[in-house]
């Protein structure tokens, strides 16, 4: 099974980008972005000068719970760069929903609780909303610095040749991020008090 099989066994049909997307940002944008791949796990991500954007991370369901995730992990932290990552809002049929928060919060990331994030598939037409969770590199990452790099990252990756690519365009960033200080509900909060 090649790298994309891989992901797109794992993630849903609305958070994948067509294996040509892929291959066009790892050709047209080499020096961001980047594939660590081994038998049993696919990282893709950006490595910008202030930030590191994890894109997708599979891990085998044979190595899980092996620590290969953390380590994985571990090695983007020792970059010393804030780590920025989109996640599914925890949903109650899904336990590897949960799961996944469960092991961002024991590797110390934060959730952008202010920042709202929902962008439209292309492939299902539905609006898809995802949270947005981050590593602080220092203590001065605010959500604010998170969202302006969620900017970033939306407008020069995730929409990066749409047209070309899916023959339709993706949302306006503006349609897609906001930011509202103070009303927003910690997920990790929440997942702390259904334990």
């Amino acid at each position: 099974m090649n790298w994309y099989e891989k992901l797109n066994q794992y993630f849903p049909i609305e958070e994948m980008k067509s294996k040509e997307h892929i291959e066009i940002l790892l050709t047209d944008k080499q020096e961001i972005y980047k594939k660590d791949e081994g038998p049993d796990h696919v990282l893709l991500y950006v490595e910008g000068d202030e930030f590191i954007f994890i894109d997708y991370l599979f891990v085998s369901k044979k190595s899980r719970g092996q620590g290969l995730g953390r380590k994985l992990i571990q090695k983007l932290q020792k970059r010393q760069k804030t780590i920025l990552l989109e996640v599914e809002p925890v949903q109650e049929h899904n336990d590897d929903t949960l799961k996944r928060l469960r092991f961002y919060k024991r590797e110390g990331f934060k959730h952008a609780s202010s920042i709202s994030y929902s962008r439209k598939s292309l492939a299902t037409k539905e609006d898809t909303p995802m949270e947005i969770l981050y590593w602080p590199s220092d203590s001065s990452i605010e959500d604010e610095d998170v969202f302006n790099f969620m900017k970033e990252i939306y407008s020069e990756i995730h929409t990066y040749k749409d047209n070309h690519l899916y023959g339709k365009s993706y949302q306006n960033v503006e349609d897609v991020l906001s930011i509202s200080m103070g009303h927003e509900t910690d997920i990790f909060e929440e997942i702390s008090m259904n334990n």
